[in-house]
Order: C-alpha cells, then sequence, then structure tokens
C-alpha cells in the first residue's frame, strides 16, 4: 500500500493521496529536495517505509493501525546531532546530551507521530533525520521537514493502512496541490 504526498509551491498546501481518498497536508518550510540536508527544513521526496507509530497514551485514546505502535513517554527524544554518528536519527532516551528533538510534546504536534523510513539504513550523519508524518498545526503552518495531517485525517489514515506500507513523496505532476 502506497500513500502519495504531492507537494506544491507552498508548502501549506500539499496533499496526500491514497486510494480514493485526499488529505491537505503540510510539508517542510523549505519545500521538497532530492538533496535533503540537516536543519534544512526540506522535505525529503523518494519512497519511504512507514516504520513505527508513536503516540501519547493519555491524548489519543484507542489507536488502531496495522503498524507497531510505541507508547510515547518523557523520556523519549530523536537524535538529530551529526556529530553523535552513533545515535544519529534513532530514538534516544533524555537526558540526551546531543541535539535532539523531544517526542513528548506540550503542543499536540507528536500527539501521533509515524516514523518514515528516511536516512536510517544505515543512517548517514548529515543528510538529516527526525522525518515523520505528525499531527499539522491548525493553520497547516510548515513543518521543519516531516509530512502534517489534522489528527482525525491522521487517525483515519492510520486505520486503513497495511503494514509496510511505503509513502511516496513527489512533486505534483498534474496541477497545483490543494
Amino acid at each position: 500500500m502506497t500513500l502519495i504526498v504531492e507537494t506544491s509551491d507552498d508548502p501549506t498546501r500539499a496533499r496526500l493521496l491514497i486510494h480514493d481518498q485526499e488529505y491537505r497536508c503540510a510539508i517542510g518550510a523549505g519545500g521538497a529536495t532530492n538533496a535533503k540536508r540537516e536543519g534544512d527544513q526540506c522535505t525529503p521526496l523518494g519512497d519511504w517505509r512507514l516504520r513505527r507509530v508513536f503516540y501519547r497514551q493519555d491524548r489519543v485514546i484507542a489507536l488502531k493501525t496495522a503498524q507497531p505502535l510505541v507508547v510515547i513517554t518523557g523520556s523519549m527524544g530523536w537524535c538529530d546531532d551529526p556529530r553523535d554518528s552513533k545515535q544519529y536519527n534513532r530514538l534516544v532516551t533524555l537526558p540526551y546530551a546531543g541535539s535532539h528533538e523531544t517526542l513528548w510534546r506540550e503542543d499536540g504536534l507528536y500527539d501521533i507521530v509515524v516514523e518514515l523510513g528516511y536516512n536510517d539504513d544505515p543512517p548517514v550523519p548529515g543528510l538529516g533525520s527526525a522525518i515523520f508524518m505528525h499531527v499539522a498545526r491548525p493553520d497547516f503552518a510548515p513543518t521543519q521537514g516531516c509530512v502534517a495531517l489534522r489528527l482525525d485525517d491522521l487517525r483515519a489514515l492510520l486505520e486503513h493502512l497495511e503494514a509496510g506500507a511505503i509513502m511516496t513523496i513527489r512533486l505534483a505532476t498534474t496541477g497545483q496541490a490543494r
């Protein structure tokens, strides 16, 4: 099963397509690229396997999906420090000395986080990390390089995905993404 993310010139107006469904999504503030680098705020073009779904059990009740589920705790982080070649683009335990994302967030953006298999087999420091599908801001503001959807859309999408699903991020081929 493949999810298609079509980008546009406006990163707040990308769209995710699956079967006959279309969902509005946001991508990185820098748009999409084939040459992803750490900190460029770009979403990487390509085909990325959905690895795991992390979620806040205190905020997301009865999440249903065929994807592997991991409950987020306050001690979970994600290394985005290219100087740490052993932990780069990996789940880490907090406190953690290197640069990292904190998965337990108060703003709700990481209430559901889908780990995309970008730069992870093996990770190459500097080519980008923490590329996720997660909850969008209410105004669909651009992300740091992730794909973001409304919480209800993300929940619905996860319910219908098969294990081993792939996300393809590509430039829009017909007209502007909506």
